[in-house]
């Protein structure tokens, strides 16, 4: 087992002999006779203690110890003042300075070996320590990847229930959400709202925003999915969908802990379909009554309901959403994040065209799978539950 390295510090040559003498048997001394020998030794070796003398010429311990400290390569390493000086005054300011001990000389040898026995076996508590809390934070944080990738898989589930009730706007909540991440994006590269974002987990929140139509999953089909314009009694129905996911959302709340995820959900859920001039629903909000979260979703929302195709309707092209949701900055919209959309208007269009591109490739495996021998195939998971071997093909 290696010895503990120590360096000894000190103008006095005589000092420096008699200090290695007593030390070298249990430790690997370095004895170094000035401050800028030691700061040059200490770029190539790392000490587990210094001892350092306080009275030298050019530079004194009161100045090494103040590089120590400023120095993150250096700024742990223990030090000992060595000192002729006996005053009470001398010694706090020693120890104030970022000594761990103050040892008068002459020193006794048996004494001086017992302090930095006991010193040196702090320091080692103190890095199983270290280690130990760095472990148990790596544990910890492998555990919250865990359970935040099973929320993931949860939320994901939940949504996709939703949107596969949804027949006609089918794609909604993936491209919503990728519409809302460039959109808070640019507001926080804008500086829009920054202060109104700064305790926010931003990827938590976009994430969140899969919610905002969980209330569709109490719409009846025959409305959710009509294929043509809603009646006015239908759209009311309709409607009711983001009171009704606010209401979802605070059913989960009611048996969770995780109350931040789900409060951004709620206000999602609750609030996209408000407008700035207050003729929105459920709850007629108006300008900044509207939650950040609600004046956000609204653009990226409605983004989406102009470019996608309906039964009723074409899809717009991207220029002229674009012109629709600008004509409507300061009635429908929020004038400042449209401000934004209008910044990030080819990022909208990139994802648009991305999705569309997936679809497609989708389609055309499903269109091969309709190909293939149709044939009563049982999953290979159900085997490995039972542990038999599936029939060779």
């Amino acid at each position: 087992m290696a010895k503990p390295k120590i360096m000894l510090v000190d103008d006095n040559i005589t000092n420096l002999s008699v200090g290695k003498n007593v030390l070298s048997d249990k430790y690997e001394v370095f004895t170094i006779p000035s401050g800028e020998k030691l700061l040059k030794i200490l770029g190539k070796i790392t000490p587990d203690l210094i001892l350092l003398d306080i009275d030298m010429p050019d530079m004194n311990g009161y100045d090494i110890i103040k590089i120590l400290k400023e120095n993150k390569d250096t700024v742990s390493i223990p030090v000992i003042f060595l000192t002729g000086q006996s005053d009470t005054e001398s010694e706090l300011e020693g120890l104030s300075r970022g000594a761990i001990d103050y040892i008068i000389k002459p020193f006794s040898p048996p004494l001086l070996l017992k302090r930095l026995e006991a010193h040196l076996l702090i320091e080692e508590q103190k890095r199983e320590l270290k280690n130990f809390n760095d472990n148990l934070q790596n544990m910890v944080d492998a555990k919250t990847k865990t359970v935040y990738e099973l929320q993931s898989a949860v939320l994901e589930t939940v949504a996709e229930l939703v949107e596969s009730r949804d027949d006609i706007t089918g794609g909604h909540i993936s491209r919503t959400q990728s519409y809302l991440y460039e959109l808070i994006h640019g507001m926080i590269c804008e500086k829009v709202y920054i202060d109104d974002m700064k305790h926010w987990d931003v990827d938590r929140v976009i994430q969140s925003a899969q919610l905002h139509d969980v209330g569709k999953i109490y719409i009846s089909d025959l409305v959710l999915n009509k294929p043509g314009k809603l009646t006015d009694e239908e759209f009311e129905i309709m409607k009711s969908h983001a009171a009704k996911g606010v209401e979802a959302i605070e059913k989960i709340e009611m048996n969770t802990t995780e109350k931040e995820f789900l409060r951004h959900a709620k206000l999602f859920a609750g609030t996209h379909h408000e407008k700035w001039n207050g003729t929105g629903y459920p709850y007629k909000l108006k300008e900044f009554d509207i939650p950040l979260q609600g004046r956000a979703m609204a653009v990226a929302d409605v983004y989406d309901a102009l470019v996608s195709e309906r039964p009723y309707k074409k899809g717009f092209p991207h220029e002229k959403a674009v012109d629709i949701i600008v004509e409507g900055r300061g009635s429908h919209f929020d004038p400042l994040i449209v401000d934004v959309f209008v910044k990030v208007a080819d990022k909208f269009r990139g994802v648009g065209e991305a999705f569309r591109l997936e679809q497609e490739r989708l389609t055309a495996e499903m269109e091969s799978e309709k190909k293939a021998k149709a044939g009563d195939i049982v999953p290979v998971w159900i085997y490995e539950a039972t542990g038999k071997k599936p029939p060779v093909a």
